[in-house]
């Protein structure tokens, strides 16, 4: 298997986040905030040695230093998270740091996050800051040739000749049939043999039009949460929801409701028969609290060891060729990342390394 993580780009200043949040605001505003909420619960997540970067002002040294992390665990390459509203980018300026440094030594590939930016931090088109908007023909020809020059790139992961872009929301894409079409067009006329079409399949609905993709994946833990665990889990996870709801009216101090244990969710993605049509995922944590506080979903019991356990049976099951959508590399404000943190020093990037590092 070929290990490759989702890689989130917010880690430095834009307008609309100054505009929108407050000045100065990246994605560590929210992770240097966050509170512990309950007995137990680690929080703040903190960088090993305070290393809060920013992706632009340090971009280049940034990028090296992760390349290396990723490098040396055995990992395959980033998905980078890619924002495109109508020809109004976001975000930006950390691929563009990549691609005009050939020396950083990395493979990576596109995830356009097609979705609306909200205040509720969950994509749900409520108190909409950045709508989802999507063009005709003239859009879909100037976000091809926006891309061409990362496809160009010769460290840009490629299929059978074909750039592989990653669609987030692909059902929600009003005009796919015909973006695909001219993209692979365009495609074919720069030398490739089309492009590598990957739909996620994630909490929401998902696009069963087989026929428009050559592949899909399971975006974790959204997926499994919501269509795919074991039901006496569910049940459990459901019920304590409940009981920490209820004791949340009567409570001066609110607790988060949504917790589970990451045991049940990993045994629910590997009890799952592969699909020769579908990449597997996995997620490293998650506690998405710094976002949303009481309101978010914590899971819980993930260490470094159990983590190495998981892969490797994943890895067991797959063959050589397929790509494992690791999620993520640097979701902080989500609490899920393999970067090193004063926790567990490196302990996720050697639990990648003992499976994958043999692969390089």
């Amino acid at each position: 298997m070929k290990a490759l993580a989702l890689y989130l780009p917010q880690y430095h200043r834009i307008p609309e986040n100054d505009e929108w949040w407050e000045e100065g605001y990246t994605e560590w505003t929210a992770v240097r905030r966050a509170e512990s909420m309950y007995k137990g619960h680690i929080q703040p997540k903190v960088p090993l040695d305070g290393r809060y970067y920013d992706l632009v002002e340090n971009g280049v040294e940034t990028w090296t230093w992760q390349a290396d992390l990723a490098s040396k665990s055995g990992m395959y390459g980033f998905c980078i998270y890619h924002y495109w509203f109508n020809g109004k980018l976001l975000l930006e300026k950390p691929m563009e740091i990549l691609r005009d440094n050939p020396q950083i030594n990395t493979r990576y590939c596109i995830c356009w996050a097609n979705e609306p930016w909200a205040r509720t931090w969950d994509g749900q088109n409520t108190s909409v800051l950045m709508e989802q908007i999507y063009g005709g023909e003239k859009d879909i020809t100037d976000h091809f040739d926006y891309l061409l020059d990362f496809f160009k790139d010769p460290r840009y992961i490629k299929i059978d000749n074909k750039p592989v872009v990653n669609l987030y929301r692909s059902c929600n894409i009003t005009y796919l049939d015909e973006m695909i079409k001219i993209w692979n067009e365009k495609a074919m006329a720069n030398g490739f043999d089309g492009v590598y079409w990957v739909s996620a399949l994630t909490s929401e609905k998902n696009d069963d039009r087989k026929e428009l993709f050559d592949h899909y994946y399971y975006f974790e833990p959204g997926y499994t949460l919501k269509n795919d665990m074991d039901f006496w889990g569910r049940i459990q996870y459901l019920a304590q929801a409940e009981i920490r709801h209820l004791g949340n009216i009567f409570r001066k101090y609110k607790t988060v409701e949504r917790r589970i244990d990451i045991n049940i969710l990993w045994e629910s993605i590997v009890k799952r028969n592969p699909d020769s049509m579908i990449s597997p995922g996995i997620v490293v944590s998650w506690d998405n609290t710094p976002r949303k506080k009481v309101r978010g979903t914590v899971i819980y019991n993930s260490t470094p060891e159990s983590f190495r356990k998981v892969i490797e049976k994943l890895e067991g099951q797959y063959p050589e060729n397929e790509f494992l959508y690791i999620n993520a590399w640097n979701e902080w404000g989500e609490g899920t990342y393999l970067e090193p943190d004063e926790q567990f020093r490196y302990g996720y990037l050697e639990a990648l390394e003992k499976v994958f590092g043999r692969e390089k």
